[in-house]
């Protein structure tokens, strides 16, 4: 894969890191120097492509700019209660679960386990992603607010289905499996009548970086090697939005705009 970067001169020094790391993940960084990355710039150059400026990596396309952007959450994550959270709710991550956030996407939802005090492992297979997380969980380390979350979070460049078959063969004690696949809009119920909302700008980008025709999970399989490991599976899933793998949950939290569906196992069978 080969991506361009465009990078302002001042943050020449990160390139080199950047470039090997992506080098090391099966990306080649084509390198391109532009002394202003403004708006202009961007919406005459729509092509996907990486930027390393004053705001850290970010993803661009059409004009658009996005990124992580850990920082941006910490209102939230101020604000956060478990009276408020159906997730932290549904992942019970105030009771400090071993938990896998299988489906990573830009991190935030792992970042509220975090705060309740989960112990998340995040999986992406991405090498762009993954790196635009990188990023984001290093610059939160230097946040005094952030930095005792992320230190509850560790990154896992790997496969989902891979790493959670891996720990299955290794007998790892899971507690949590957080499943919130990209594209719940392939099986919206039918009988809806209200088109879905249009995806945010940040969404847009990411359909780019990963095509909903291309091979990304959508979740079926995920949530059946999840069963297999964890004691308990949450599955996100916009409200109307059939049931993963067609399996009827044990229990669903309910919101205006997206659910929660759990699925348990009662009796271990290690």
């Amino acid at each position: 894969m080969q991506l361009t970067c465009w990078y302002a001169p001042l943050y020449a020094h990160q390139l080199e890191d950047l470039k090997t790391r992506l080098f090391t993940r099966g990306v080649d960084i084509d390198a391109q120097k532009i002394e202003k990355i403004n708006a202009k710039f961007l919406r005459l150059n729509p092509e996907l492509a990486l930027v390393l400026d004053e705001d850290g990596l970010s993803l661009t396309a059409h004009g658009m700019k996005m990124s992580p952007d850990w920082s941006a959450e910490i209102g939230r994550l101020k604000r956060a209660t478990l009276k408020t959270e159906m997730l932290a709710r549904a992942t019970q991550a105030n009771d400090q679960p071993n938990l896998i956030d299988a489906t990573a996407g830009l991190g935030h939802d792992s970042l509220l386990m975090a705060k309740f005090g989960a112990k998340v492992t995040l999986i992406e297979r991405h090498p762009i992603l993954y790196t635009l997380l990188e990023f984001s969980y290093d610059k939160a380390q230097q946040d005094a607010f952030l930095a005792p979350i992320v230190a509850n979070i560790t990154l896992v460049f790997a496969d989902a289905i891979d790493y959670l078959s891996q720990q299955q063969a290794k007998q790892e004690k899971i507690d949590v499996v957080y499943l919130d696949p990209m594209f719940p809009q392939r099986d919206q119920n039918q009988q809806r009548q209200k088109k879905q909302a249009q995806v945010k700008k940040q969404m847009q980008i990411l359909h780019l970086l990963l095509p909903e025709d291309g091979e990304m999970d959508l979740g079926d399989g995920l949530l059946l090697q999840a069963q297999k490991i964890a004691k308990r599976v949450i599955v996100k899933r916009p409200r109307h939005a059939v049931f993963l793998n067609d399996d009827v949950p044990q229990h669903q939290w309910l919101g205006d705009a997206c659910r929660f569906d759990g699925y348990f196992r009662i009796h271990s069978t290690e």
